[in-house]
């Protein structure tokens, strides 16, 4: 399985309509759009789980192309290093 980061979304997307963007290339596992802890509103970013070869193929495709009047960067996510990342309040 492999997760990818989906950047530079349009704040309008849907999880029906990314869902529908990747399905294309092969079967989403999980899908998940990030929003503000404070205000909820979307931040433009999301992650998507897929099989390594749909990954792949869904990467290749996707970056760099037009979703909602913005290109979309697809790659495969980096683990956060929380340690180095402390949260704030």
């Amino acid at each position: 399985m492999t997760k990818l980061y989906v950047g530079n979304l349009p704040f309008t997307a849907t999880e029906d309509a990314v869902r529908a963007l990747f399905a294309t290339h092969g079967t989403v596992e999980k899908l998940s759009l990030i929003t503000d802890r404070e205000t909820g509103r979307p931040r433009g970013f999301g992650f998507v789980e897929m099989s390594n070869a749909d990954a792949t193929r869904a990467m290749q495709a996707l970056n760099g192309t037009d979703f909602g009047g913005r290109p979309l960067r697809v790659n495969e996510a980096q683990e956060r290093d929380r340690a180095r990342s402390p949260r704030r309040f």
